[in-house]
C-alpha cells in the first residue's frame, strides 16, 4: 500500500486533471458536482464507486482545499448536515448495493436534502421508547406516528426514520430503520418556533406513509443497532469537526475582547483564559478523535466531544453577554423564518446566547451523553434498567 505522502501527491494530480477537464467557471454546478462524485473525489475515504477512492479520511481536507482554491462549487454542507454527517455513513455501513447506488450520489451533490425522524414527544432522550408504528403490507410498510425536533424537515426529500415494527418485543428490540420519502402525501411538516424566533425545527406527522421494503436499512428488528451507528456519527459531526485554533464561539468572544478593551475586568479575563484553554484542548482532542475515525467507525468517544462542545458554547456565549453589558441585550431580528442552515456563531450576541441553549439537547442530551461516557468509556456500572426485558406494549406510557 502506498504511504500517505505518495497518496497525497497522487490525489493532487487527480484533482488537477479533473479541473483541467471540468472548468469550474464554465461547468454547470450540478454537472460539476456529479462529475466530481463519479471521479471518486467527493468523500475520498468512501470506497470506489460511491464517490470515493478508498483513501485515508485525513486526505478529505486536502481535496476540499484544492477544489476551494480553484473556485469550484461545493455541495453546501451547511444545508445538508444530517444527510452528509449521519445518513450517508449509515447507508454506507448498512445499506445494500442498490441503496448505496440510489441514495449516496444525490445526497452528496445536495440534490436531495435529508432530515432525521428519531425524536418523539414521548421518546427524546430515551430513543428506544419510540411509538411510531410501521406495519408490513405486502412489499411496503405503512407508517403512522409523530416525530418532533426535526431539523430541516421543511427542505428534506428523504429522512432516516426509526419505527416500532414488533410491540411484543422489549423496547430495544422490535425497532426497524427506514429511509422515508418526505414527499409522501401522508407526511405533514409543521414549524416549531424556538426561543431565537426562528423555526429551524419541525414536528412531523406521519399518516399512512408507505415505504417500500427496499428502503428498509438493515434487517427487520435491528433498528436500535443501526440507529446507534447514526447517533455516534451525529455526535462526531457536531462536536468533533475540524476547526482552526481560536475559531467558533471562542473566536467570537476573543475578538470582542480585543476590540473593546474598555469592557475588560480581571474576573472576565480569568474566565476567558480558562475557556480559551478548554477550547484548545477540545480542538486538539477532536483531531485525535478524527485520526481514530480514519481507522474505523466512531465509538462512544464522540459523546465526550459533543458534551464538551455544548458546555463551551453555553459558557462562552454567556461570557460574551456579560462582557458586552447592555449592548449584549439587543436582539437584531425576531422575525419568524425557517432557515436552510444553522450558524451557531452567526448574527448577534443575543442570538448566540439563546441558540447555544439547544446545544445540550440536540444530538443527545448532555445527561444521556454522561451516561454513555460513564458506562462505555470509563467502564462504570450501568444504570439499573428494569424495563429492558419487558415487552414494549406492556410498558407504562
Amino acid at each position: 500500500m502506498a504511504d500517505e505522502t505518495t497518496q497525497r501527491a497522487e490525489l493532487r494530480r487527480r484533482v488537477a486533471d479533473f479541473l483541467a477537464a471540468h472548468d469550474p467557471a464554465a461547468t454547470e454546478r450540478s454537472a460539476f458536482l456529479q462529475a466530481r462524485y463519479d471521479a471518486g473525489l467527493a468523500w475520498v475515504y468512501f470506497p470506489p464507486g460511491h464517490g470515493g477512492s478508498g483513501l485515508p479520511r485525513a486526505l478529505q481536507a486536502e481535496v476540499d482545499r484544492l477544489f476551494a482554491e480553484a473556485g469550484a462549487p461545493d455541495n453546501k454542507p451547511e444545508s445538508n448536515g444530517i444527510g452528509l454527517g449521519m445518513a450517508a455513513p449509515t447507508i454506507l455501513r448498512f445499506g445494500t448495493e442498490e441503496q448505496k447506488e440510489r441514495f449516496l450520489r444525490p445526497l452528496w451533490t445536495g440534490e436531495e436534502v435529508w432530515c432525521q425522524l428519531f425524536s418523539e414527544p414521548g421518546a427524546g432522550s430515551d430513543l428506544a421508547a419510540v411509538a411510531t408504528r410501521a406495519v408490513r403490507d405486502g412489499d411496503s410498510w405503512v407508517v403512522n406516528g409523530q416525530k418532533v425536533w426535526t431539523s430541516g424537515a421543511h427542505n428534506a426529500a428523504f429522512a432516516i426514520l426509526v419505527a416500532r415494527t414488533d410491540p411484543d418485543l422489549p423496547k430495544h428490540q422490535g425497532i426497524t430503520y427506514f429511509l422515508c420519502p418526505m414527499t409522501d402525501p401522508g407526511v405533514d411538516v409543521r414549524p416549531l418556533r424556538q426561543i431565537t424566533g426562528e423555526a429551524e425545527f419541525n414536528e412531523v406527522f406521519l399518516t399512512d406513509v408507505r415505504i417500500p421494503d427496499t428502503q428498509r436499512l438493515g434487517a427487520e428488528g435491528e433498528g436500535w443497532k443501526v440507529s446507534n451507528a447514526t447517533l455516534n456519527n451525529e455526535r462526531v459531526s457536531i462536536g468533533g469537526g475540524a476547526v482552526a485554533r481560536e475559531s467558533g464561539m471562542v473566536g467570537v468572544v476573543s475578538r470582542t475582547w480585543r476590540e473593546h478593551p474598555e469592557l475588560r475586568t480581571p474576573e472576565l479575563h480569568d474566565r476567558l483564559l480558562r475557556l480559551w484553554v478548554d477550547a484548545e484542548v477540545a480542538r486538539v482532542t477532536g483531531r485525535r478523535l478524527r485520526q481514530k475515525l480514519a481507522l474505523g467507525q466512531p465509538g462512544p468517544e464522540g459523546s465526550a466531544a459533543k458534551l464538551t462542545f455544548a458546555r463551551l458554547a453555553q459558557q462562552l456565549s454567556g461570557l460574551e453577554l456579560e462582557l458586552l453589558g447592555e449592548a449584549g441585550l439587543r436582539y437584531s431580528d425576531w422575525t419568524m423564518v425557517r432557515p436552510d442552515k444553522v450558524d451557531f456563531t452567526g448574527r448577534d450576541a443575543g442570538y448566540r446566547y439563546l441558540r447555544a441553549k439547544g446545544n445540550s439537547i440536540e444530538g443527545g442530551t448532555s445527561e444521556i451523553l454522561r451516561n454513555i461516557i460513564a458506562e462505555r468509556v470509563l467502564g462504570l456500572p450501568a444504570e439499573p434498567r428494569v424495563d429492558k426485558d419487558i415487552p414494549w406494549k406492556e410498558l407504562r406510557k
